[in-house]
């Protein structure tokens, strides 16, 4: 399934501040810490302390936020079903990159274990 012009323009548009909350909701209701989903933002995206508390207070679009990061370089082994969407497939990379975050807080709030969800058998 491939993604349309308004749901990329849709998924850039969004906030990280606004969607944010709704991962602390998902990965407290399964038992885990806000701690680990922090790991995982900062795994993916390069932000932590007080940088990740600005766009989690700032209402800073997908778009701004995904430009301003620092992409992991093994992002690119996310790979799986997200919302109806293969990741892999994906070719905005803006989309691609919000359905990274999106398959690392679902598969922490999965229960995986951290090692797997940050790639680390993959390191180089």
């Amino acid at each position: 399934m491939t993604t349309t012009k308004e749901h990329d323009a849709r998924m850039a548009s969004m906030t990280f501040s606004s969607v944010y909350p709704h991962y602390v909701t998902k990965v407290e209701r399964k038992g885990r810490t806000v701690e680990e989903l922090h790991q995982v933002i900062t795994w993916l995206t390069g932000f932590e302390g007080k940088e990740l508390q600005h766009y989690i207070e700032t209402p800073v679009t997908f778009e701004q936020f995904f430009a301003e990061a620092t992409l992991n370089p093994n992002a690119q082994l996310i790979t799986g079903s997200i919302c109806g969407y293969r990741i892999e497939e994906i070719e905005t990379p803006v989309t691609k990159q919000v359905r990274y975050l999106d398959k690392l807080v679902d598969e922490l709030a999965k229960g995986r274990k951290m090692d797997k969800i940050l790639r680390a058998s993959s390191r180089t």
